[in-house]
């Protein structure tokens, strides 16, 4: 015999007060945790940018992973114009600017 049938006629002789712990306890978060999109995109938009490390540890993806959602999410399925930029410091950095602040750009 399973444990199910235990559970059920706890939860039943309970008045099902611990369901009604559980909503009001989840009531309290009506704001969703960001998705990892949001996340990278809201580091992409920043005016330094953020590099590969940078996004790596904040989403917990390998740096393959983290390329590939650049090339194939934000530039191509999104249009977002991505720019990559190596710094002094020699830190390749990735920022997501506007069409018109590109540099050579013809508009």
């Amino acid at each position: 015999m399973t444990n199910t049938s235990t559970i059920d006629a706890v939860s039943a002789s309970d008045g099902g007060a611990r369901t009604h712990r559980a909503r009001t306890a989840g009531a309290k978060a009506d704001v969703p945790a960001p998705s990892k999109t949001e996340l990278v995109l809201k580091k992409l938009r920043a005016a330094k940018g953020t590099t590969v490390a940078q996004l790596t540890e904040a989403t917990g993806w390998q740096t393959h992973s983290v390329r590939g959602f650049l090339s194939g999410t934000v530039k191509k399925k999104l249009g977002l114009n991505l720019v990559s930029d190596v710094g002094k410091d020699g830190v390749r950095r990735y920022r997501v600017v506007a069409a018109a602040t590109v540099k050579g750009d013809a508009s």
